[in-house]
Order: structure tokens, then C-alpha cells, then sequence
């Protein structure tokens, strides 16, 4: 009995020196982790002042790694494979700037990229993929060149993670990155199959409506939760132009400029709030927003499908971008604007001008002929029938007195009784909501 309970104090004094020891050995490796950062921090305060630095929230990383290369260097034609190799990084760099990704670094065997810099866009997770799969189908598509000449290739993998990074730019060279999301990449990468394209749980959650994604592994990350790590194979069926899931469809394209408008939103919305004068009292940002949001209120009632309603919200939200120059054909110069920004953002030609024609429907007197036409007019002038119409009113009879416009009060509330006895709402939607309302508004200014 006495050796017994000498056994049983034996093990539970080792249990408890192993927790010790396993506490030590965490706080050890947390003082590490902070001492690398501290470091990290002291290297990028010590750059020249010319380094530009940055820190993105959310960006993608991708490292395409080749191996099985010792095997084909050892031979006589190894000089031959490393030119391939060169060759295969510059059509790497071409997909990715072709997918808005930027090219990191080729170290050796492997190469980097990234989305989301140095020009930040929530889209940069489906950019990464789509980059990913175009060169998964160009290096496979030279490993069946190779095999059907009976010669030796490298095999491939890939890894994908989406987080926050540092992002250092000396002197217009490439930049480098600093951050856990790059080493969590790599991570996410070494424990792919040959060929395959690895995401973490964290891209997996932005791309899934996209693409075809399979469940693979736990991978295990200190001091956090193990993070599932999926295998993406393709563009989702019902997105895609052809069967191998690589070329992505109208519906997929549809879907992908909807989230992209987002950052179209943040960048036109800051130039409004910059730049469009100050007597602009009515016709400011809050009305463009006003606008944006109408449209798709009375769209989606209305049964527009997502395109006409990408096209909505695009000229919702340039619809008066012309007011920074001047107020009288505004609307032309708009459409100019359109024509300068929105190809930048992969808008079609003929989506352009159906965008500008939008946008022209909106003059006054406004005389729309398309169902959109009519949408885009209604939801410019959707205050006529609300119950703030009152006080968004007296905005605009500040503006247009600050620019001699209008003189008084008096004569303003009878141009707008005029106005409002003239005007009617073109879409059912708009007739429902607010023509009641419009009524009361015309009873209430014949009282003033």
C-alpha cells in the first residue's frame, strides 16, 4: 500500500513538473514570437525614409512551389530546364498582373504573389484563385509537353491564405512582406498533393459561392485554433464557360463587379466628398447614396436581374459626379467620367454606354423610355414623395439661392408646387411608396 501511494505522489509530481515545464516552454516561445517583432518593427523604423511602407488588413497570398528539380539538374540537359523555369516565372508574372495581382518574389523554386497591393479591393481572394487555377492549367499544360516527349518535369504545388500583412516598396523594386500571413501560406502549401491548389478556411470562406472546393486537413497553428485547409479544383458549374471550370462566365462576372462595387463606391464617394463645392447643399454625397440605395430598393421590387442592377448602381453612384465641374449638364460631363474610370475596373464598352444612357435619363424634365430609365428617375427624385421632403427641400433652396438661382422663399414654394403637380413616378414600385405622399406635399406648400 505504501509503495503504492509512493507511485501514485511519483506520477502526480511529474504531472505537475510537466505542466510546468510545458507553461515555460510556452511563455519561452511567446517572448520569441515578441522579440520577432519587436525586431520586425526596429528593421522597418531603420529603412530609408524613401521605403514606402504599408499595412493592408486583408490581402491573398499565393506561393507556387516546383520540386523534384535536384533529380533534373543532375542531368546534361539541366541548363535547358532552368531557362524553362525563367520562362515559366515571366508567364506567372503575366497571369498575375492579368488577374490584378502582384508578383512578390521567385526565391529558387518558388514564386509569390499577392492581391489586394498595393491598391486595396475586397475582390483580392477570387483574384488569387482565378490566378491560381490559369497557371495550375499552364504548368500542367508543359508537364504533358515534356511527358509526351518522354523527358522529366518538375512537379508543383500551391498554397493560398487570406489575412493582414506589412507590405515594404524600396525604390519601385517589388515588395516584400512581413506578417504571420505569409508563413501561414507556406504553411497551407507544403502539405498540398502534387498539383494540387491549397486554401486556408479563412479564403475559403471568400471564395466558396465562386468555386469548387473540397475539405482536406486540419493544419495545426500556434496559440490558435488548427485552421481547415481546403483544395479548390475549379470555377463553380454554373460560373463557368467550359467544362474544365477555368474561364469564368457572364453570371460569374455579373457577381464578381456587384462586390468589386464596393471598392468603386469607397473611391467615387471620397472624390465627391472631396471635391464637389460646398454650396452643394442637396447635391452632395448623401444624395448619391440616397440614389445608390433607391435604385436597388425599387430594382429588386421591380425584378431587375443582377446585371441591370450592376448597371443601376454604377450610374447611381456617377449620376452626378459632373456637379464637381458644374451644375448646368452635369449628366454629360458624368459620362465621361464613365468612360475614363470604369474600364479600369473591366466594364465592357457596350456596358458604358448603357450606364451613360442611364445617367442621361436623369435630366431634367426626365423622360426615361426603359424600364432602368425609369427606375434611375425615380429614385432621383424619390424625396418628392417622403416625409423628410420638407427639410431635404430647404437644401435645396439653399443651394440654388447660394447660386442666385432662386430669390426667395415664397417664389421657391411655388416653382416647387408647379414641380410636384407636374411630376409623376414612372415604375409601379415608386407609384405604391410614395405618390400618396406626394399629394400631401403639394396640400402642404399651397398651405405655406
Amino acid at each position: 500500500m505504501e509503495n503504492e501511494n509512493n507511485l501514485i505522489e511519483r506520477v502526480s509530481m511529474l504531472i505537475k513538473e510537466n505542466r510546468r515545464l510545458k507553461e515555460q516552454i510556452e511563455t519561452c516561445n511567446k517572448t520569441v514570437d515578441a522579440l520577432s517583432e519587436k525586431n520586425e518593427k526596429l528593421e522597418l523604423k531603420s529603412v530609408d525614409n524613401n521605403v514606402d511602407i504599408k499595412h493592408f488588413k486583408m490581402v491573398t497570398v499565393l506561393i507556387v512551389e516546383f520540386f523534384g528539380f535536384s533529380t533534373i539538374a543532375n542531368k546534361d540537359d539541366s541548363t535547358k530546364f532552368i531557362d524553362e523555369l525563367d520562362g515559366i516565372y515571366f508567364n506567372l508574372k503575366r497571369i498575375s498582373k492579368k488577374h490584378n495581382v502582384e508578383k512578390i518574389r521567385t526565391i529558387g523554386d518558388a514564386y509569390m504573389c499577392v492581391g489586394g497591393v498595393p491598391n486595396k479591393n475586397t475582390t483580392n481572394s477570387i483574384d488569387i484563385v482565378l490566378a491560381a487555377l490559369e497557371m495550375q492549367e499552364y504548368i500542367q499544360n508543359i508537364q504533358k509537353s515534356h511527358k509526351e516527349k518522354g523527358e522529366e518535369f518538375w512537379s508543383f504545388k500551391m498554397g493560398i491564405h487570406t489575412g493582414e500583412v506589412t507590405a515594404i516598396n524600396n525604390a519601385g523594386k517589388n515588395y516584400t512582406l512581413k506578417g504571420e500571413t505569409v508563413d501561414i501560406t507556406s504553411r497551407v502549401k507544403s502539405i498540398a498533393y502534387k498539383g494540387q491548389i491549397n486554401i486556408s478556411a479563412m479564403t475559403y470562406e471568400l471564395v466558396k459561392e465562386y468555386f469548387t472546393c473540397k475539405y482536406k486537413s486540419l493544419l495545426p497553428v500556434k496559440y490558435k485554433k488548427d485552421y481547415e485547409v481546403y483544395n479548390v479544383t475549379k470555377i463553380k458549374k454554373a460560373y463557368s464557360k467550359n467544362r474544365k471550370g477555368r474561364v469564368p462566365n457572364n453570371i460569374f462576372d455579373t457577381k464578381y463587379k456587384l462586390r468589386q462595387l464596393t471598392d468603386l463606391q469607397e473611391v467615387i464617394l471620397d472624390k465627391l466628398e472631396r471635391e464637389l463645392p460646398k454650396y452643394l447643399y442637396y447635391h452632395n454625397v448623401k444624395h448619391t447614396i440616397d440614389v445608390l440605395t433607391q435604385v436597388e430598393l425599387i430594382g429588386v421590387v421591380e425584378g431587375v436581374t443582377d446585371y441591370e442592377l450592376l448597371l443601376l448602381k454604377t450610374a447611381a453612384l456617377f449620376h452626378d459626379i459632373g456637379q464637381i465641374h458644374q451644375s448646368k449638364g452635369h449628366e454629360a460631363i458624368g459620362c465621361e467620367y464613365t468612360k475614363k474610370i470604369l474600364p479600369k475596373y473591366a466594364y465592357t464598352a457596350d456596358e458604358i454606354d448603357e450606364i451613360n444612357s442611364l445617367i442621361m435619363a436623369t435630366e431634367l424634365p426626365p423622360k426615361p423610355e426603359t424600364l432602368l430609365q425609369k427606375i434611375i428617375c425615380d429614385a432621383d427624385l424619390d424625396y418628392l414623395g417622403r416625409t423628410d421632403f420638407i427639410p431635404v427641400s430647404d437644401t435645396l433652396y439653399k443651394e440654388l439661392k447660394e447660386q442666385n438661382i432662386v430669390t426667395d422663399i415664397d417664389t421657391w414654394n411655388k416653382m416647387q408646387i408647379g414641380f410636384l403637380e407636374s411630376h409623376y413616378y414612372f415604375t409601379n414600385t415608386a407609384n405604391k411608396l410614395r405618390q400618396v405622399n406626394k399629394q400631401e406635399q403639394i396640400d402642404r406648400l399651397k398651405k405655406l
